[in-house]
């Protein structure tokens, strides 16, 4: 049984779903104002491993991840780019898609974008006014928060405590400053659609609420996103969704913890931006995408160049047990059971990932000693494929580009060759004649310029390999 920390009541509770052998889940995806960065990273791929490990337990799921295509941001950024906002936000959806699939994460069942859904959002946004629970002013509506009990469950936040300030939206139309926007009136130079209110576009909130609605029906099982959307993005889809249907929105809320740079996390708003693509291209996906597991999805995570080289290492280990171990047509039971055991325990990829590199100790140990490591590696593959780390071993043919890095250390060691996989060749036997003479120094510095470079040599029973990293 799958135990899930509930945001909502903050406490663990048995997974069980709406409908046997079924899940609906619901991830709030990226508002697609400029480039992803470390942080969108992070929420992908937690709830991808989510959504894999429900799947290898036998359950189907139906995933749906919104985009937000219209907001402040965008029509920000937009206008002091010279660009439409639908241009800006189609050019990063791309590139947010583009490097998730770097990461390995799969694409959603679903990808609902909030300018295709307004017939849905005026809807909704109709049956809360009629319900007394939001009221139009000035072109605007807002929704009345102090109008429906239980507004803050979710955050614990006592609404009697809460004052207008950063993270709630100023409006002179406004019957309580906690009263938060629906529907936003036109504005010049900014997209709009006809309403009921007059043209204008909606508010943030309302299209997750509209489109969860449409896509899972109410309620549905998962409801998943960064820790930094409790409030009040969360808050109000609850208040939103429960104010129109008097029935929950979801029966799970999942959050990822945020990644930090120097203790403040990383977002636009702090300026504290590491740009996805530019890690994936420097570290690769599956080294970045090792990085995210390595903790408890909902922990906080520190981001450094030393952690992400710590998990280019870890991912070279498993990538060479793979190699020198054939996989034995089932996976070692007991490495399965101890996964299992610890993903149970609310998605625990940290315990996860300590039982995968168990197995590829336990099997190294076996090769070493004339062993079978056939279940192990079996296992190790199994449980890879389970957190979506590719162990493929990429580019080790293809060289050319780092010919010229190659040719250069080669002259620096007196090798002679042409063609940059004959010149890894001499140097790796250049530093074994090194060490047959116990000239330590020179068999270390070949290997770690190899390195550098890109190349790792790898020591065995059963000779020297090299790879490209």
């Amino acid at each position: 049984m799958i135990a899930v920390y509930n945001t909502l009541g903050r406490e663990r509770r048995p997974f069980e779903p709406l409908q046997e052998g079924r899940v609906g889940m619901y991830v709030c995806g990226p508002t697609v104002q400029s480039a992803p960065h470390l942080g969108h990273g992070r929420c992908a791929v937690v709830f991808d491993v989510i959504r894999r490990y429900l799947i290898w337990k036998g359950w189907q799921v139906l995933y749906v991840q919104n985009i937000t295509d219209v907001d402040d941001k965008i029509i920000a950024n937009a206008a002091r780019l010279g660009v439409t906002t639908e241009a800006l936000a189609r050019e990063m959806a791309d590139r947010f898609r583009a490097v998730y699939r770097r990461l390995n994460v799969l694409d959603p069942d679903l990808e609902p974008a909030a300018t295709d859904h307004i017939p849905e959002m005026i809807d909704m946004i109709a049956g809360l006014i009629e319900r007394g629970l939001a009221y139009p002013g000035g072109g605007n509506v807002y929704f009345r928060v102090r109008r429906l009990n239980g507004y803050g469950k979710l955050s614990g936040r006592n609404v009697d405590e809460l004052r207008a300030g950063a993270r709630v939206e100023p409006g002179a139309d406004k019957e309580d400053p906690l009263d938060f926007a629906l529907w936003k009136a036109a504005k010049p130079g900014e997209p709009h659609w006809p309403s009921p209110w007059g043209s204008g576009r909606p508010g943030w909130h309302i299209e997750c609420s509209a489109m969860s609605a449409k896509y899972l029906g109410t309620p549905f099982d998962i409801h998943a996103g960064g820790a930094d959307l409790i409030f009040p993005h969360h808050e109000n889809e609850i208040a939103q969704s429960e104010g129109s249907a008097d029935r929950p929105l979801a029966r799970y809320w999942l959050h990822n913890g945020m990644v930090n740079l120097g203790g403040e996390k990383l977002s636009k708003s702090t300026g504290h931006v590491v740009d996805l693509a530019e890690a994936v291209e420097r570290y690769g996906g599956p080294a970045v995408r090792l990085f995210y597991l390595r903790a408890a999805y909902r922990s906080p995570v520190e981001f450094s160049d030393g952690l992400l080289d710590e998990a280019s290492a870890s991912l070279d280990r498993l990538r060479a047990f793979r190699r020198r171990s054939t996989p034995a047509p089932e996976p070692h039971p007991g490495t399965i059971e101890r996964f299992a055991e610890a993903m149970d325990d609310d998605f625990n990829t940290a315990g996860g990932l300590a039982v995968l590199f168990e197995a590829v100790r336990e099997g190294n140990a076996r090769l070493d000693g004339g062993l079978d490591a056939g279940p192990r590696s079996a296992a190790v593959g199994e449980i890879s494929r389970v957190l979506g780390i590719d162990l493929a071993d990429s580019g080790m043919d293809d060289l050319e580009d780092m010919a010229g890095r190659l040719a250069d250390l080669a002259v620096v060691h007196g090798v002679e060759a042409e063609g940059a996989e004959a010149a890894v060749e001499g140097l790796v036997a250049a530093r074994r004649r090194a060490r047959e003479a116990r000239d330590w120094g020179r068999a270390d510095a070949i290997r770690d310029e190899l390195a550098e470079a890109g190349i790792l040599i790898e020591d065995s029973a059963d000779g020297v390999r090299w790879y490209r990293r």
